[in-house]
């Protein structure tokens, strides 16, 4: 008898692209997130972003701190159930990425690369950032792009998105960018419409006729022309081009640009230099095959769900691009490398127990540790407190460990909490306990209620006095 297969996995990924122009994050980003939609909750947030402010003094702040955009969508994501698994900057070009908690055992071998691509590669203010992931033990890679500006330059955005391809991660058996599962491309790639002048250009999308504009988009004319890029799958540009607007409106580029030479340039012509696209290796490797793919081959594919801009969005003269997709995949990995659970009641009062069990061929370090988070815990280093495994270890057997974490390291106020372990070696979160509460340490609550009650207490006399004042 054949075992039982793994049922298929479904995913909801949601991904940003926006070039910010330098600008703060703006007061809300419910509709950008789709935070309101009635349909099932994300899985996943992949959040690229160009022109991050990288000024001397804001970079070299940001080197040290989180900069304001991934400490904002961290406020707006984390109390909703996500972490941020991972991020890369190279100056003003930004990759961030969350996922739900109950994920996180199954995402392994992440890492993170750039490329500058800016002034003959010495320069960060072009280029790509790229993180890449196992995801239920399918290889998933993402490259935020930002490429030159300017109509005539085609032909060197072509170059560019070829040398970040060419890119390598440090690391054993990592495949390269275009051997990973799925694969996506997004970021201000800056194409322009070619071809056509700006009356008409304007002219079509005042009338919602895009699809005029479709052929003479460059990227487009460039995918039927150029060989690696024929892969690529894009959804219909069913909404306006995203460039160029004046601030704070939904009006194109109305204001006359002055150049070096004292003469004003040509009001720029829209474009849509804001774009999503992605890569299936399975369909590249079986599309010339006759029929359909037999259930073996379909181990993962990918849907898009929707593909909008976000007009409402007036910080930079960019608008927002977002692409819902749905993954569905035979999860490879189905067991979490670490079961762990906090032992008994937990009290702030006492002195407390972990115990977890791991499966045989997990590989543990010195290393390794346990943390205890709040439930709404930002990222991996955002912990309260942490037990080493091998160090605060009192019994072990040949199913389960269990470590101590001392009383004086619980917060006294207790709450809800969860624990995680470690991977030294992998880098990684590799178990993580359902939510739990502990109990507050009542003494000292007692204690800090009865001091509050006698600053309060006053005298007839006292009273009096302040009555009479």
């Amino acid at each position: 008898m054949e075992p039982a297969r793994p049922a298929l996995r479904g995913l909801r990924l949601h991904l940003v692209t926006w070039n910010v122009g330098t600008a703060s994050p703006p007061p809300d980003v419910t509709s950008l997130l789709q935070l309101n939609s009635l349909g099932p909750t994300m899985d996943m947030y992949v959040i690229g972003l160009q022109e991050v402010n990288s000024r001397i003094t804001n970079f070299l702040s940001d080197l040290a701190f989180d900069d304001p955009w991934s400490i904002f969508f961290m406020t707006v994501l984390s109390p909703l159930g996500y972490i941020k698994l991972s991020s890369v900057r190279m100056q003003g070009l930004l990759l961030l990425i969350f996922v739900k908690h109950v994920h996180l055992p199954f995402i392994r071998d992440v890492h993170t690369h750039y490329t500058r691509t800016g002034l003959y590669g010495y320069w960060g203010n072009k280029g790509g950032v790229t993180i890449r992931m196992s995801l239920y033990g399918h290889t998933v890679c993402f490259i935020n792009c930002h490429l030159p500006a300017h109509m005539e330059n085609t032909e060197q955005r072509l170059d560019d998105f070829e040398k970040i391809l060419e890119m390598q991660f440090e690391g054993e058996n990592i495949p390269s960018t275009l051997d990973h599962d799925i694969l996506f491309w997004f970021g201000d790639l800056n194409f322009r419409i070619a071809d056509y002048g700006i009356h008409f250009v304007r002219e079509s999308i005042n009338n919602k006729r895009y699809n005029l504009l479709w052929e003479k988009d460059q990227l487009n004319m460039a995918k039927k022309k150029e060989a690696f890029l024929q892969e690529f799958i894009e959804g219909p540009l069913q909404f306006k081009p995203t460039y160029k607007f004046d601030l704070y409106s939904d009006v194109y580029d109305t204001r006359e640009q002055k150049s070096l030479f004292w003469f004003n340039e040509k009001k720029r012509k829209p474009a849509w230099t804001d774009r999503i696209l992605w890569r299936v290796k399975n369909l590249c490797q079986h599309a010339s095959k006759e029929g359909e793919f037999s259930e073996e081959e379909q181990t993962i594919s990918v849907t898009l769900n929707n593909y909008i801009s976000h007009m409402s969005y007036g910080i930079s003269d960019h608008k927002p691009v977002t692409g819902t997709f749905g993954l569905e995949l035979k999860p490879l990995l189905t067991d979490p490398l670490i079961t762990l659970n906090p032992e008994g009641e937990w009290s702030a009062e006492h002195d407390v127990l972990i115990r977890y069990s791991a499966v045989p061929e997990f590989s543990s370090s010195a290393w390794d540790w346990i943390g205890l988070f709040k439930v709404a815990f930002k990222h991996v280093n955002d912990y309260v407190t942490y037990a080493w495994v091998e160090d605060d270890e009192i019994s072990s057997n040949k199913d389960s460990k269990q470590v101590y974490m001392s009383a004086a390291e619980i917060p006294d106020a207790g709450g809800e909490f969860l624990l995680c372990y470690y991977s030294n070696n992998l880098q990684a979160i590799v178990g993580i306990s359902q939510p739990f509460q502990i109990q507050p340490n009542r003494t000292l609550i007692e204690k800090d209620l009865a001091q509050e009650e006698n600053s309060w207490t006053q005298t007839p006399d006292n009273l009096q006095s302040h009555i009479e004042f």
